[in-house]
C-alpha cells in the first residue's frame, strides 16, 4: 500500500501550465494536429459541460491576456506539443498568438458542449485535405482514451468514452483506508520517496509572489497585502494563508505563463493544497521530512474526497476537497492527534460544503482565499476545542461518512445545479458576444 500511495502521489501531483480545462482542450487539439500531419482545414471540438464551464472565462498562459477555450484550442493547434502533457502550451511562441486570435475571430475553432457523459471529456476532430484525425481525452485532463487517423486506430483504451458516455468511476486506492490509516501510512514513508512534493511549495510560491508584485486578475491577494501593510488587518496565520493562496490564483487565472504544482487534476487545488501549509511553515518552520509528509497528507486526502465528489462538479473543489486536505495536513503539523485531524475535516465540511463552482475565472481567487482561511481556521479551532458535533447536517458519525455524504450531495444532489450554472453562463456569454458585435 505504501508503494501504491507513492505512485498515486506521482500521478496526481504534477506541474500544470494554465487552467487544466482549457489545457485539456489544447492538448487534444495538439495531439490531433500531430496525427493529422497536414494543414488543418476544419477544427471541431466537443467538450463536457464541466470543461465548457471551467474554460469559458479563464486567462490562457502566453496569450497576452486572452481568455477562453477557443484561444486555447487555437494555440494548441498552431504550436502545442502534446509530449509536454499539461504544459502543452509551453511550446507556443508569442509570434503565433495573433494568428490564433484570427482563427478565433473568423470562427475557425468550433466548440460545443455535451451535457451527458464524463465530466472530463474533450474530443478534437481535425480535417485536412486528405485525412481526418481525432483525439479524445477522458476521466483525467491528460488521459488520452482514443487517437485515430482516418480508419487507423492508434490508441483506444476505453471505447465507452468515444461518444462521451459515462464511464465507470475508477475507485481511488485510498478509499480502502480510513483517514487515520491513510495518515499512519504517510507517517511511515521515507523522505526520499516524497521529497519531490517539496517542489510544489517553491513552484506555487513563485506564482503567489507574481500575484503580490502587482494587481493581477481580481487582485484579491494584492489587496490583502496592502491591507496588512496599512495595519488594517494583521499578518496572522489565517490572513497570510488567504493572501498568498489568493495571490497565486490571481496570477494564474489572469494567464501568467508560469506552471504551478497541481493536485488531482487541478492547479487551483494544488494552490489550496500547498500554500496554507507553506504559510504555516513560515510561522512555525518544519523539517523537510515533516513538511513533505504534510503535503502528502494534503494531496492524498484530496484524492479521498474527489473519489466521491468527482474530479469536476457543481461544487468548488478548492472549497470541498482541497481545503479538507489542507486542514488535515495543518492539524497534523500541529501534532493534535488523529481524532483532532478528523475534527478539522468535519469543520471544513460543515463550513464550505455549499460553495458552487461557476467556472475558472478571476473571481476564483476569492474562493481560494476562503478555502485557505477555512483550512487554517478549522485546524486552529480544533486546537482550542471546537469541533462540529456528529450528526450535524451532513456531518456523520465518522469522518469517512461525512466525506461520503459530501460526495452524495456534490454529485447526485447538485447535477441539476450544474446544468443551470452552465445554462446561465452560456446565456451571459452569448449576450456578451452580442453586445460586442453591436458596439
Amino acid at each position: 500500500m505504501k508503494n501504491t500511495i507513492i505512485q498515486l502521489l506521482k500521478s496526481e501531483v504534477k506541474p500544470a501550465l494554465g487552467c487544466t480545462e482549457p489545457v485539456a482542450v489544447a492538448l487534444a487539439v495538439a495531439k490531433a494536429r500531430e496525427v493529422l500531419g497536414e494543414e488543418c482545414l476544419e477544427c471541431t471540438i466537443e467538450v463536457s459541460a464541466n470543461i465548457y464551464k471551467n474554460g469559458m472565462g479563464v486567462g490562457i498562459p502566453g496569450s497576452n491576456g486572452k481568455i477562453g477555450l477557443e484561444i486555447a484550442a487555437a494555440m494548441g493547434l498552431l504550436g502545442g506539443d502534446s509530449k509536454l502533457g499539461l504544459a502543452v502550451l509551453e511550446s507556443v511562441e508569442e509570434s503565433q498568438i495573433d494568428e490564433a486570435q484570427r482563427m478565433v475571430d473568423e470562427g475557425f475553432i468550433k466548440i460545443s458542449p455535451v451535457k451527458e457523459g464524463d465530466r472530463i471529456f474533450t474530443r478534437a476532430v481535425l480535417k485536412g485535405e486528405n485525412s481526418i484525425a481525432e483525439a479524445v481525452i477522458s476521466t483525467k485532463h491528460d488521459n488520452f482514451v482514443l487517437v485515430k487517423k482516418d480508419n487507423q486506430v492508434i490508441l483506444n483504451t476505453c471505447m465507452s468514452n468515444i461518444t462521451g458516455s459515462a464511464s465507470s468511476q475508477n475507485e481511488s486506492p485510498v478509499v480502502k483506508l480510513t483517514i487515520k490509516e491513510l495518515i499512519q501510512l504517510v507517517e511511515e514513508l521515507e523522505l526520499r520517496d516524497i521529497e519531490f512534493l517539496l517542489e510544489g511549495i517553491e513552484m506555487n510560491r513563485k506564482m503567489a509572489d507574481k500575484g503580490l508584485s502587482q494587481r493581477l486578475g481580481a487582485g484579491v491577494g494584492y489587496s490583502l497585502k496592502l491591507a496588512i501593510e496599512d495595519g488594517f488587518i494583521s499578518a496572522d496565520l489565517i490572513n497570510m494563508a488567504m493572501m498568498i493562496t489568493a495571490a497565486a490564483s490571481d496570477a494564474r487565472m489572469s494567464g501568467v505563463k508560469m506552471s504551478v504544482m497541481s493536485s488531482n487534476g487541478s492547479g487551483n487545488h494544488g494552490l489550496t493544497a500547498i500554500l496554507p501549509i507553506a504559510a504555516y511553515n513560515d510561522k512555525y518552520p518544519q523539517s523537510d521530512e515533516k513538511l513533505a509528509k504534510a503535503l502528502a497528507i494534503s494531496h492524498l486526502v484530496i484524492a479521498y474526497v474527489k473519489n466521491y465528489t468527482g474530479r469536476l462538479s457543481a461544487v468548488c473543489g478548492c472549497g470541498v476537497a482541497a481545503s479538507v486536505g489542507s486542514t488535515a495536513a495543518i492539524a497534523w503539523l500541529m501534532d493534535l492527534g488523529y481524532e483532532a485531524i478528523e475534527g478539522a475535516i468535519s469543520n471544513v465540511i460543515a463550513n464550505l460544503s455549499g460553495m458552487i463552482c461557476d467556472g475558472a475565472k478571476a473571481g476564483c481567487a476569492y474562493k481560494l482565499s476562503s478555502a485557505a482561511a477555512a483550512a487554517m481556521q478549522s485546524a486552529i479551532n480544533v486546537k482550542y476545542g471546537s469541533i462540529v458535533p456528529k450528526f450535524n447536517g451532513i456531518v456523520g458519525e465518522t469522518v469517512e461518512e461525512s466525506i461520503r455524504n459530501l460526495g452524495e450531495v456534490s454529485d447526485r444532489g447538485m447535477r441539476v445545479t450544474d446544468d443551470v450554472i452552465v445554462d446561465v453562463m452560456d446565456r451571459m456569454n452569448k449576450n456578451k458576444s452580442a453586445s460586442i458585435i453591436m458596439v
